[in-house]
Order: C-alpha cells, then structure tokens, then sequence
C-alpha cells in the first residue's frame, strides 16, 4: 500500500512547490509561468533530487495542456481568427522555415561529428511552437483577444501541422523504415479538419437544444470536459498534436453563449488548481542537465538559432502582413516557446539512431531554455515602455 500511493505524495510536492514558485513569481512581476516551471527544475533530477520522472505525473500533466488549450479555444473569437487566417498562415510559414534552416546551419558549423541526416533531423526540431507556455502569459496579460494574441494562436496552430508534416517527410527520407508516408499524413490531417467541422456543427445543434435539459443529470461544465477529451483523442489518433483537438473542442463550447461563462469559470477552477501547475512544473521536472557541459557552446548556439529563427521568420511573417514593429517582436517571441514539441521530436529522433546523445542534450537545452525565456521576454514587449517600437 505504501508504494501505490507514493504518486499521492509526489503529487502533493509539485503542487506545493509549484503554487509557491508562481506566487514567487508574481512577487518579482514576472508571469507565474515563469516560477512553476523552475520549481519543476529545482525539485527534479537536475538540481535536488526531491521528484524524479513518472508515467503518472507525465499523464497528469497532459491533461493540464489539454485543459489550458481547451480554455485558449474558449477565448477565441471565431470571426477574428477567420480574418487572422492569412496572416497567421504567413507568420506560421516563415516561423517553420527560417528555424529550421538555422537549426541545419548551426549543427553544420558546430557539431562537425553530426551527418547530414542528423542535422536535417535536427532542423525539425526547431520548427513547431510548444503554444502552452505562451498561452499561460498572454492569459496573464489579458492579450488573448487581441489581433497579436489571435494571430499567435492561429500561426501556432498551422505552424504544429506544418511541423507534423515536416517531420514526416524527414523522416522519411532520413529513415524510411520509421517514417510515415507524408502524403498519408497530409491527408489524415485533413480528414481531421473536416470531422472537427462535422463534429462541431452536429456537437452545436445537440447542444444549443440539449444542454441545459440535461444539466439536472450531467452538468454543461461536464460535457464540455468530455468532448474535450474526446475530440484530443480523435486529433491524436489521426496523428495530430491532441492539444490541437483540446483547441478545437474549446472554440465549439465558444461558440455556445449560454453556457460559455459558466464552462470557462468551472474549466479554469479545475485547471488552474490542480492541473497546469503540475504540466509547467512538469517541463523542469524532465530536464537532466547532467551531461550538458561537454556541449555547452552546441547547446548555446543551438539555442540562439531557435529564439532568433522564430523572432526573424515570424516577425517577417507579421510584417508582410502589415503588422507594426512592436507587433512583430511580440509575435516573434509569443512563438519562441518548443518545450514538449522539441521533446517528442528529440526522442523520436534519438530512439531511431538519428541522434547523438550530445544533439539530445542539445534539444533539452532548447526545449528548457525557450520555455523559460518567453514569459519574461513577453512581459517586456508586451508592456507600454516600449512604446518606441510602435512604428510602421
């Protein structure tokens, strides 16, 4: 018995911390993002040990990436992000190719020992936005609403099947025997879209008649949380990121005004109090900085290529689109953020002989370095100091 409810234990600890390191956080005015995340790195493997890596605690905080999408759909206004279309299909376009071109550059000239394919490889692990992280701090800063915050959204939502498709393709060319026919996974990633669209207009008309009729047996609230999940398996079955169907499922109980207050208040409770502390937390907890000092000037420039790509390839996508400079620069860094994304990419690339251990290392320091640099740097550009950049 002792054994099966050391997770209880574990639990307890991260949410402790967690809760503390964003409080923490708000004290020194940064985003609580910021804190619950270098709690997660504190308590882990890296620094003191106190929680190591679990299936239980990895599963847990999925659903806090799910919910906190599923809460980003809920706020997104519908006919916004239709105007925003082609302008987050440009900012995305530009964020997926000057990264990687970048990412391939960097390990060229600094890792001499990797082969073509690696640093192919390891291209694609700078392309797709890891959005959670920038979603928490627009939330803070009350900018999901506005055209940068819907333009984010909608960029990282392309930029996320652009990434898939990439990937796909690069693997294989690299290693066929592990990859996916990638004309195979553009048309499941269609077939998604458009059982997300039936699924919407068919989920809208039951609910807009049902919903309140069967609140005295199940709750909207309820409901909501079910098709999430749902709708998150479907987008992961069909090979697609399930935070982009936690998403989806959000802009369907959006578009339902009735209930949409009362959804988003009981959804935020939940999430915010039990489960995204534990997901951002989770992202420290994951870190092994143990070998990364043998590649340190790797690990900085790879770094470097991954901030400066999304700032410079967003950026330039934002201006073609007639955003303002200061616009830009906060469009570029809302999607600087790889965290769970690099993982993925990372340990698919490593499992399948791609990837060296010091090009692993490398993706860590991406994936943690982004995710702790964007809520600060976000909270610079997103203040009225810099007003001076506000020009055309």
């Amino acid at each position: 018995m002792e054994t099966s409810t050391n997770f209880l234990f574990d639990l307890a600890i991260i949410l402790l911390c967690a809760n503390l390191g964003g409080i923490i956080a708000v004290r020194f005015k940064q985003p609580s993002v910021l804190g619950q995340i270098l709690a997660g790195l504190l308590i882990g493997p890296s620094v003191f040990g106190l929680i190591g890596q679990s299936e239980f605690i990895a599963s847990y905080s999925e659903i806090g990436v799910l919910l906190l999408m599923f809460m980003a759909g809920m706020e997104t206004n519908i006919d916004d992000l239709k105007k925003s279309a082609g302008s987050a299909l440009t900012i995305a376009t530009g964020g997926v190719i000057v990264p990687y071109i970048l990412g391939f550059l960097v390990i060229r000239i600094f890792y001499k020992e990797a082969s073509t394919s690696a640093a192919i490889f390891s291209g694609v692990i700078l392309t797709a936005t890891s959005i959670s992280i920038t979603i928490q701090s627009l939330r803070e800063f009350n900018k999901t609403k506005d055209r940068v915050g819907v333009n984010i959204l909608g960029a990282a939502i392309i930029d996320d099947v652009l990434g898939i498709i990439v990937l796909a393709v690069v693997v294989g060319i690299v290693s066929p025997s592990q990859g996916e026919n990638p004309l195979l996974v553009i048309v499941k990633i269609v077939i998604f879209f458009i059982l997300a669209v039936i699924i919407g207009m068919i989920l809208l008309s039951l609910l807009s008649k049902y919903l309140y009729k069967l609140s005295a047996v199940i709750t909207p609230s309820a409901i909501a949380l079910i098709c999430c999940f749902l709708i998150s398996f479907l987008a992961s079955e069909f090979g697609i990121a399930a935070i982009i169907g936690a998403y989806s499922a959000g802009i369907i109980f959006s578009l339902l005004p009735k209930a949409r207050n009362k959804i988003d208040h009981d959804v935020s409770i939940i999430a915010y109090t039990l489960f995204t502390p534990v997901f951002f937390a989770n992202i420290g907890l994951e870190v092994n900085l143990s070998g990364i000092s043998s590649v340190l000037l790797l690990s900085f420039m790879f770094l470097l290529a991954a901030i400066v790509g999304k700032i410079i390839g967003c950026g330039l996508g934002a201006k073609l689109s007639k955003f303002t400079n200061k616009e830009c620069l906060q469009v570029g860094i809302g999607m600087i953020p790889r965290a769970e994304v690099a993982l993925i990419v990372a340990n698919l690339g490593k499992n399948s002989g791609i990837l060296s251990d010091a090009l692993f290392t490398a993706a860590i320091v991406v994936a943690i370095g982004t995710t702790l640099v964007t809520p600060p740097l976000l909270k610079l550009v997103f203040t009225e100091k810099n007003k001076q950049l506000d020009t055309k």
